[in-house]
């Protein structure tokens, strides 16, 4: 059976309103969290440290710094791949002997802040990874660099070198275009003044590399395993020399 109690007010203690027990009970709220103060503090900084990490990941995002600037690489900038991945590096539809080098190709555009795929069409075109070729005119090498970008004494050859003097020049290139890839590699080949010249203007050999250089370029940022101006250009004489390249490094 239930006891029956009753509740007898103090008359003499004063009843606080409800807005004084409001006021009391946000003082509490806050007292409580500024005691808990330190806490939250090292928590925040904890998560600071690992929610980056834990982001590139999750949706490989991730830091790098390019002439001293921090930029922010993604899924769009996938052309960015840690060291010793390989010919996932580059578009697969490079022959092999370009992707022979293509470790070497991710660290040398990562030298110069450029897409590897440009430097692997650049390649591709030039000499198709064939390291000690040189042109009747006295290009050499790699990238088929003209002596006159050396400096006094350098291996022409020396594949770090040579991708050295070329990469500086498709920068400088890039900059004469104001960042037109197709007319950075008109530059590339047919020098500074053609930026300013009409297409028609240019030697034929400076047209047919645009049109094979911006077909594999733009072949090569879709990441296509296949490309059509490329079979164009190794069909158009480029084959013998890939198959000079190919005995060059022993490949089958």
């Amino acid at each position: 059976m239930a006891v029956q109690t009753k509740t007898y007010r103090n008359t003499d203690k004063p009843v606080k309103s409800s807005a004084q027990k409001a006021v009391k009970s946000k003082a509490g709220e806050r007292s409580s969290w500024v005691r808990y103060l330190p806490g939250w503090i090292i928590i925040a900084f904890v998560l600071a440290i690992l929610l980056p990490n834990a982001l590139a990941s999750t949706f490989g995002v991730a830091n790098r710094v390019i002439g001293g600037i921090p930029v922010i690489t993604g899924i769009e900038e996938a052309y960015i791949a840690p060291a010793g991945v390989g010919s996932n590096v580059i578009a697969p539809l490079f022959t092999k002997e370009v992707r022979y080098w293509s470790s070497d190709i991710q660290r040398w555009a990562a030298e110069h802040g450029v897409d590897p795929n440009l430097l692997a069409t650049i390649m591709q075109i030039e000499s198709c990874g064939y390291a000690t070729v040189s042109s009747y005119a006295g290009a050499q090498g790699l990238f088929q660099v003209m002596p006159f970008h050396f400096a006094s004494g350098e291996d022409m050859l020396d594949p770090d070198t040579n991708a050295k003097r070329g990469g500086n020049f498709i920068v400088e290139c890039l900059g004469y275009s104001n960042g037109d890839t197709g007319l950075a590699l008109a530059c590339y080949n047919g020098g500074p003044s053609v930026v300013s010249r009409p297409f028609a203007s240019w030697a034929q050999e400076t047209q047919r590399y645009y049109v094979w250089g911006t077909g594999i370029y733009a072949d090569a940022q879709q990441n296509m395993s296949t490309s059509d101006i490329l079979t164009n250009w190794y069909d158009a004489g480029g084959g013998n020399l890939c198959n000079r390249a190919s005995d060059a490094l022993g490949l089958e």
